[in-house]
């Protein structure tokens, strides 16, 4: 195995790990700004309440994606899983 096939297979497993985390980092800013300028606006200080808010929003992301997420999983394994004869090469 060349060093050039270690950084395609790296910088591919970097690319599907930020490329499935992405939803949910997306909806957690979101939800964590909208709920700090809430917090601004009525001058509510309590470091907790964005929890909930931000678990529920999590947890919807997730189940609206996960579909979509473990395909892309399933799909590069299956990936890394049939070029593996050429790997160790």
């Amino acid at each position: 195995m060349t060093e050039d096939a270690v950084v395609n297979i790296t910088m591919a497993t970097v690319w599907l790990i930020v490329k499935v985390s992405a939803p949910m980092l997306v909806v957690s800013l979101v939800v964590g700004l909208l709920i700090s300028i809430f917090q601004t606006v009525t001058s509510i200080q309590e470091q907790t309440l964005t929890f909930v808010p931000k678990f529920i929003a999590i947890l919807v992301t997730l189940v609206l994606c996960g579909n979509w997420i473990m395909n892309s999983l399933v799909t590069y394994m299956t990936q890394l899983c049939e070029n593996f004869s050429v790997y160790i090469r």
